[in-house]
């Protein structure tokens, strides 16, 4: 009797729009907010006026749930391992970033995750998931790395998080495997390209374009991209971070009520949980996930 064995799952992606399969996360169970960075630091700053408040039972249940939609839409997830000390490594989207050839370990800025690559080479390491490269030219964070379709990253620096160097050296790393890299500044209220430009779908972006430089915007209008345009109060607040699911389904916010109301009248299944507890403290969706395996587009 031959015993037959289902093949390896192939890692990695070529594009950030065909159906997610397996997306990497963490688990918040030392959440709490703390000064790392703008959208944060604006909470904070006006909680006195708003009186918002952080509680740890309410983004453990907010972030169920988005666990939750993602496997009622057949996506498996896998998860960083918690540690008190990396109170904010559950952000996945930075720590590392999935390129066609394996993982990217990315060099982080703030004091609070400077070790959270500890974590993300683990799990690469225990799950057989090829690292490809170790982002050491100046900071790097996986928020700044944008395929927005195969052959083509989108690279972005604001000098607080990703710096140029670091953008510089992941950008010619890329350039070697005979891809296109476009590499550009942002403000540092986005604090990531993935704060301003999401990609949806084939030739279809969600992105703010109004905080886009020009030159950009013309380039990718060149290229044949249109977009789902978020306007700078939503972006600022998160708005543009969704991630596409596949086959016309999108995990967005509560908060993109405009967005959402947009997508779902181009078609869109739109899933949008509360998620406040994260994007006031500084990360949408999209931050907190790093996809690990896509289809082909």
């Amino acid at each position: 009797m031959t015993t037959s064995f289902p093949a390896p799952p192939r890692w990695g992606i070529t594009n950030e729009y065909g159906p997610l399969r397996d997306v990497l996360l963490g688990t918040p169970a030392f959440y709490r907010w703390i000064d790392a960075g703008p959208i944060a630091m604006r909470t904070l700053n006006n909680q006195t006026r708003t009186g918002v408040e952080f509680n740890l039972q309410t983004a453990m249940s907010q972030h169920a749930e988005m666990v939750s939609i993602y496997e009622s839409n057949g996506v498996t997830c896998h998860y960083l391992d918690a540690d008190e000390a990396l109170h904010r490594n559950f952000f996945a989207r930075d720590s590392s970033a999935m390129t066609p050839w394996g993982a990217l370990i990315c060099h982080m800025q703030l004091k609070s995750r400077r070790a959270d690559y500890v974590t993300a080479i683990r799990f690469y390491q225990e799950n057989d998931i090829p690292i490809w490269r170790y982002a050491t030219a100046g900071h790097f964070e996986g928020g700044d790395f944008n395929i927005l379709e195969p052959g083509l990253v989108l690279i972005g620096f604001c000098g607080e998080r990703t710096e140029r160097d670091g953008a510089g050296q992941v950008a010619g790393w890329v350039r070697e495997q005979g891809w296109e890299t476009v590499v550009a500044p942002i403000s540092r209220d986005f604090v990531h390209m993935d704060g301003l430009v999401v990609p949806l779908a084939p030739k279809l972006l969600v992105a703010c374009v109004e905080a886009m430089e020009d030159w950009l915007v013309a380039l990718l209008r060149g290229r044949g991209f249109g977009f789902v345009e978020v306007g700078y109060p939503e972006a600022r607040d998160l708005g543009v971070n969704l991630v596409a699911l596949g086959n016309d389904r999108v995990l967005s916010m509560q908060g993109s009520r405009s967005l959402n109301a947009r997508l779902r009248a181009m078609g869109f299944e739109v899933f949008d949980p509360d998620m406040s507890m994260f994007t006031l403290g500084g990360g949408g969706v999209h931050c907190l996930c790093q996809a690990l395996r896509r289809d082909e587009a």
